[in-house]
């Protein structure tokens, strides 16, 4: 597969969360994740041709990582690979929100390939997560970030992090030149406040859709928002559902957001108002299918 005007290359991390497990935090569960991938396996459930260009080590880690992603259905050839160990996110749900402690030092996961010169063959091209603020991966995702945005449609999810390994500031600036140059920029509420302090989340989305960039913004259990520059902001509810985890539930959002947008029409920025509603409904239906279990593969919602 490898490629075409209906495929999304997607860029970035895949790593391994140590979960809680019932609660017990001495306790923990090791699980596939990385925003990234995760976007990456929602794509290929959904139906959507996916490739993950990753950074995998020949530890045991990176083998169950490369069988989750091969099972979704997900093209691994682009890949880089290497003998190094695989990073580790050390998961910390709180009544906040999820927080992470990170081991990235000196692992497979962030030796991306520079896939640069193949950014026109793909649809639309996502980057985000760690890899684009941790060194070596960081310089990867700059050069794609600029291939992509001259030649396909790009996805920037800045999924921002905070850690005692990334410093308040690390990163940021970083984050902010990749929204310049996105033709969507997809964040959550908390994103955009670390990224821009003090400005309010609505006015920081106005703002980002200078020059035709499409901005989607998602609140949680407050549902999403479209911003563009032609018009009035489009808002859909968050779909109900007894929440039972909501780690992956926004890379499951995205995954929803451009496989609908691929299902129906070209991989563009340019979307109706009403197309813009349906997309942010399925991209709802998807996350909230991922609230609604344990781990963070989505499934195609009902009467979909």
């Amino acid at each position: 597969m490898t490629g075409g005007p209906g495929a999304v290359l997607v860029l970035g991390e895949a790593l391994i969360d140590l979960v809680p497990v019932d609660g017990d935090g001495a306790t923990r569960a090791a699980r596939f994740g990385g925003a990234p991938a995760n976007v990456a396996v929602g794509l290929a459930r959904l139906g959507t041709p996916a490739v993950f260009a990753g950074g995998l080590g020949g530890d045991g880690f990176a083998r169950t990582i490369e069988a989750r992603l091969r099972e979704a259905g997900a093209d691994v050839s682009l890949c880089a690979r290497s003998g190094l160990p695989t990073a580790l996110a050390v998961a910390e749900p709180g009544t906040g929100g999820t927080g992470y402690h990170f081991h990235l030092q000196d692992t497979a996961t962030f030796r991306l390939p520079d896939l640069s010169a193949r950014a026109g063959r793909f649809g639309a091209v996502y980057v985000g997560g760690l890899a684009a603020v941790v060194e070596p991966a960081a310089t990867a995702v700059r050069a794609m970030a600029a291939a992509a945005a001259r030649h396909s449609l790009l996805v920037v999810d800045p999924n921002v992090r905070r850690d005692r390994t990334l410093g308040p500031d690390d990163g940021a600036a970083a984050l902010r030149e990749l929204c310049a140059l996105a033709h969507v920029v997809r964040a959550s509420d908390e994103d955009l406040e670390r990224l821009w302090p003090g400005a309010d989340p609505d006015e920081t989305c106005r703002k980002l859709t200078a020059g035709g960039r499409l901005v989607i913004l998602t609140r949680g259990a407050r549902g999403s928002t479209a911003y563009t520059s032609t018009g009035p902001p489009v808002e859909v509810p968050a779909t109900p559902v007894d929440v039972v985890d909501t780690i992956g539930a926004g890379d499951a959002f995205t995954a929803g957001f451009l496989s609908r947008m691929g299902a129906h029409g070209p991989f563009t920025a340019d979307q109706a108002p009403e197309r813009l509603r349906d997309l942010l409904s399925y991209a709802s239906r998807v996350a909230a299918s991922v609230c609604g279990a344990a781990g963070t593969a989505p499934t195609v919602p009902a009467g979909d």
